[in-house]
């Protein structure tokens, strides 16, 4: 079925979380554990506007579709940092633009380099890295679907699961978005096929990665998705399903490298 982009945009809105009851947290506060995972997502959430940023280098800000679905996505993954960072604060840990514009400035040149280094593989694969981007953020989007989720169950807390699961939804779908325009470009290019299917074996690496510190990283994938290969193996199951990326393992492959099995 079509991604429904009209659809998506009329109906975008903030995750809504006023509802829940946020005392909850006072008699039945957070563990440290959960905490630390809920941070290190509500950076990701509020970093979306680095991977904007990068796209706009690309070939994907010059597809209708594509730029629409952008601007709404970016709009609905800061809101959802923002209900997360809601959650830290009744923690008495608070999450400030300034601290976010620190650590994006802790990465230097290495954040400094990652449009760069996006113009210059589009310029050598041309439109087919429209591709690249689509299928990516599939694996970014299905991860995070799978982390909110999994997080929920873990904690079966009141206020909390009801939360992550409200973000989860609206997750899939962008998902959704990814996925179709993904499978279309790869339905229509071999040479898409055959680029996706080497960058995304070599580089891909969980959402987080290069924004975080490596050992931050391992420990929240590893809170999360510690001994749940199979979930790890559902995840791949999907983006094999996409045409020419049959027997991808992308997401054993990375978690293997941080030695979560």
């Amino acid at each position: 079925m079509a991604f429904d982009l009209d659809r998506f945009a009329e109906s975008s809105q903030p995750v809504a979380w006023a509802d829940l009851d946020f005392d909850s947290f006072d008699s039945q506060p957070l563990d440290e554990q959960t905490l630390r995972s809920l941070r290190y997502m509500c950076d990701v959430e509020y970093h979306t506007s680095c991977f904007l940023r990068d796209m706009l280098v690309t070939p994907s800000h010059r597809q209708e579709d594509v730029g629409g679905f952008m601007t709404m996505w970016n709009r609905e993954e800061f809101w959802h940092g923002e209900a997360l960072a809601a959650v830290l604060a009744r923690h008495g840990i608070l999450v400030d633009y300034d601290e976010l514009k620190a650590k994006r400035v802790k990465l230097g040149w290495q954040s400094a380099l990652g449009p760069m280094k996006q113009s210059v593989l589009t310029s050598l694969a041309g439109t087919d890295f429209v591709a690249v981007h689509m299928v990516w953020g599939a694996a970014n989007e299905l991860s995070a679907v799978a982390a909110y989720r999994r997080l929920s169950q873990m904690t079966s807390h009141p206020a909390l699961s009801p939360l992550l699961k409200r973000i989860a939804q609206q997750e899939t779908r962008h998902v959704a978005f990814y996925t179709t325009q993904g499978r279309e470009r790869l339905e229509a290019s071999a040479k898409a096929r055959s680029i996706v299917r080497l960058i995304l074996s070599r580089v891909w690496r969980p959402v987080g990665s290069g924004m975080m510190d490596d050992s931050e990283v391992r420990h929240v994938m590893g809170h999360l998705f510690e001994g749940r290969a199979e979930d790890l193996d559902s995840l791949d199951h999907r983006i094999q399903k996409l045409p020419g990326l049959e027997g991808l393992t992308i997401f054993r492959n990375a978690f293997a490298r941080m030695g979560i099995a």
